[in-house]
């Protein structure tokens, strides 16, 4: 995924969020998940380790309209390459905002995950690059600037993304 045409957004925003780890960082920083009594942990640790790269942009704004649609839509026709498929499409016409959740690869052997979040005031962009285990997946949610994200059993997701 190139985001960098997001940065564009910077000197609009009241606030950014721009995290770039790549394969060695994240190595560095699973080094920081470890509490040896936490199995959890543990195994988070080693998903982290395998990942090539969690990339977020996220921009929030003083007033609406400070970015556009087309903005949004540079980031949308990355994801219709091959191997993207689009997992969770929320959309409230009444709150003007859109949640989507797309994957790269299958049910065993994803490679990728992108989590795109644009509400009127705001527009996040989470791109994991990598090896992915739902099931931890869900866990390393609030930690290391990454949305939550609730999975249910066999790898459905459920509520919303939180870009928080």
């Amino acid at each position: 995924m190139k985001l960098d045409h997001l940065s564009k957004l910077a000197d609009k925003a009241d606030e950014v969020t721009d995290l770039n780890l790549d394969g060695a960082m994240l190595k560095f920083a699973s080094k920081f998940i470890n509490d040896d009594d936490d199995p959890e942990e543990r195994e988070i640790q080693e998903m982290v380790k395998k990942l090539k790269g969690i990339y977020i942009k996220s921009f929030e704004f003083d007033k609406e309209g400070q970015y556009s649609d087309s903005d949004v839509e540079s980031v949308r026709e990355q994801l219709r390459a091959p191997g993207w498929q689009k997992m969770v499409n929320v959309r409230s016409k009444r709150d003007k905002e859109t949640d989507e959740i797309y994957d790269l690869g299958d049910e065993d052997h994803m490679q990728g995950r992108v989590i795109l979040a644009a509400e009127p005031k705001e527009l996040t962009v989470v791109n994991i690059v990598g090896p992915i285990d739902l099931d931890k997946l869900s866990e390393l949610g609030g930690h290391m600037g990454i949305p939550s994200v609730e999975v249910k059993k066999g790898g459905k997701e459920a509520g919303h993304a939180e870009s928080k």
